[in-house]
């Protein structure tokens, strides 16, 4: 069995990343970047909202050497999420059905920033994902929760916020919490690109990510 590729977003074609993972795999986080609410400019590694999600990768790959675990950051194909047509769930969804295929029943975490973690809500009711944290999340009015059940969900925002909205962010955990336990994290002084208070989002990140797929001395990430 060869590593699983999402660098190209959308490809059909896994492609070798280096060693055979173990076999069985003991589990594939996916980590989503943001977006813009419409766009339909192609991905590009050098956007900012990729560059987030690659320097949260980091501490998140350290907190699982030598676990097995496989981390990936796919790009979406678009920018945007582009209304009706939320391009960014069809991909994943797209990844998530690719990961089945070729490792199997693993069991897969989703970590998504401001639109990827929208796109990692929507695509919680996957059979094989377990865990997603939603990270500065974009969560307007009307999201949907039902299909959380039985998934754990991080959910954290910083204060100081400009660009989404920490109370649309409470306001959807106070949904969800109908259908499954949400933790909820504040992020003090925390903003939307997650620059300031760095360290603690990437301690939020790694500490979720480790005690989602149960590996020992990771604490769970507190309110």
């Amino acid at each position: 069995m060869r590593g699983f590729c999402l660098d190209s977003p959308g490809s059909k074609q896994a492609r070798s990343v280096g060693a055979d993972p173990p076999d069985p795999l003991p589990g594939l986080l996916l980590m989503l970047h943001g977006g813009r609410s419409v766009s339909s400019d192609v991905t590009r590694p050098g956007q900012l909202s990729v560059v987030r999600i690659a320097a949260l990768a980091w501490p998140v790959r350290r907190a699982l050497r030598g676990s097995g675990i496989i981390v990936r950051r796919p790009r979406f194909r678009l920018r945007g999420w582009n209304g009706e047509l939320a391009s960014p769930v069809a991909d994943l969804s797209q990844w998530l059905d690719e990961a089945a295929e070729q490792f199997g029943p693993v069991p897969i975490v989703l970590i998504g920033h401001s639109m990827g973690a929208r796109a990692a809500l929507r695509a919680a009711g996957h059979p094989q994902v377990t865990a997603v944290a939603g990270l500065a999340p974009w969560l307007p009015p009307g999201e949907p929760v039902g299909q959380l059940a039985g998934t754990r969900v991080l959910l954290a925002h910083g204060d100081q916020d400009q660009v989404t909205s920490p109370e649309m962010t409470w306001a959807f955990a106070d949904r969800a919490e109908a259908v499954t336990r949400v933790r909820r994290v504040l992020v003090a002084g925390g903003d939307h690109a997650m620059l300031r208070g760095r360290p603690r989002w990437q301690r939020l990140a790694a500490e979720f990510a480790g005690s989602a797929f149960g590996l020992a001395g990771c604490a769970e990430p507190g309110r």
